[in-house]
């Protein structure tokens, strides 16, 4: 098996999905003639040309709407962002059109559409371009969210995305592009809603997803010199989520620690804490931890940004909390 970067596997999954499929098309800011922010779309306006990789303005609201009306009419466009921060200029027509279509036309129009592009913090970039959305957007009935932790899940979850007849936002990482990952080269594809255990565990439910699971497998390796063998759950899925993968780990483990970089309240944490304590309260062995960034806007000194972020120490002092130790 290739072992491939992240970009190169998203490239991989639009470019294969539009051999396939003429009425698919890659659409955003510097997607053609720069091959990306981020050289996500390397190569795909010379295979292409530029009617179906198309360089628009900095105008997410008008590009996003020209998505949703073009599905409307029998299209499947994929919608980049250079960064979800941007995305809140054009959320009217993810939130109030692509999302209630469907319904509001009485199934007569189905909307599908691939919102996609870089979530969360990347560093020093600055309060109003370091947040995480899923929750956000994974509050509205008729989206589907997707954020995925490696290139393996990237591409079998992007070109699922991709086939779906109704909107699904696909959340990246300008810190996940250049990891690199083992990806076959036949075909594959990732059921949307199905969460991945991705170490085996018994003592401990570790549950996460995107790029800050790293800390959690950080904090794995160095509990497991400590004889505490953790669990960890990547979502991959925020909505639908997979409620038993979870739910059937904490009745083994009897413990669980969420991860998320997400502000503290209302988030994806709290969503899974709820389920838990409703569904699995008599397994559970001691409260549940949550593990968020800060409740501030993110900040843009180094030094701040680290204490900001959770991280794997942090995802050790909540183990052993739950481990009562």
């Amino acid at each position: 098996m290739r072992t491939i970067q992240f970009r190169e596997a998203v490239a991989e999954a639009m470019s294969e999905e539009m051999r396939l499929d003429d009425s698919i098309y890659l659409m955003g800011e510097e997607v053609a003639e720069y091959n990306g922010a981020y050289k996500a779309s390397k190569g795909m306006l010379d295979e292409f040309g530029p009617d179906r990789v198309i360089d628009t303005p900095i105008a997410e609201l008008g590009f996003a709407g020209i998505g949703v009306g073009s599905a409307m009419n029998g299209n499947r466009p994929i919608i980049e962002f250079m960064t979800f921060n941007f995305s809140l200029v054009g959320i009217d027509q993810i939130i109030n059109n692509a999302a209630k279509m469907r319904q509001m036309s009485g199934g007569q129009f189905n909307i599908p559409i691939v919102f996609r592009g870089p979530t969360g913090s990347a560093g020093q970039l600055g309060a109003t371009h370091s947040q995480a959305f899923e929750s956000w957007y994974a509050n509205t009935p008729g989206l589907k969210v997707i954020v995925p932790s490696n290139p393996y899940d990237a591409k079998g979850l992007l070109k699922a995305a991709i086939r779906d007849n109704d909107p699904v936002i696909f959340m990246e990482s300008e810190q996940m592009y250049g990891d690199k990952g083992e990806v076959p080269e036949e075909e594959y594809v990732i059921e949307i809603g199905k969460a991945d255990i991705k170490r085996e565990g018994s003592d401990v439910t570790i549950v996460s997803f995107g790029k800050i699971i790293k800390e959690a497998y950080k904090a794995a390796e160095q509990l497991a010199e400590e004889d505490i063998s953790c669990e960890i759950i990547d979502l991959r899925t925020v909505r639908p989520m997979d409620h038993d993968a979870i739910l059937e780990s904490v009745k083994k483990t009897n413990r669980l620690v969420i991860l998320e970089e997400a502000w503290p309240f209302g988030n994806v944490a709290t969503e899974i804490t709820y389920q838990v304590q409703s569904k699995a309260f008599d397994y559970l062995d001691a409260p549940i931890v949550k593990l968020n960034t800060a409740d501030t806007p993110a900040p843009y000194s180094p030094g701040l940004l680290q204490e900001w972020l959770p991280n794997s120490d942090d995802v050790v002092k909540a183990v052993k909390k739950v481990m009562y130790k």
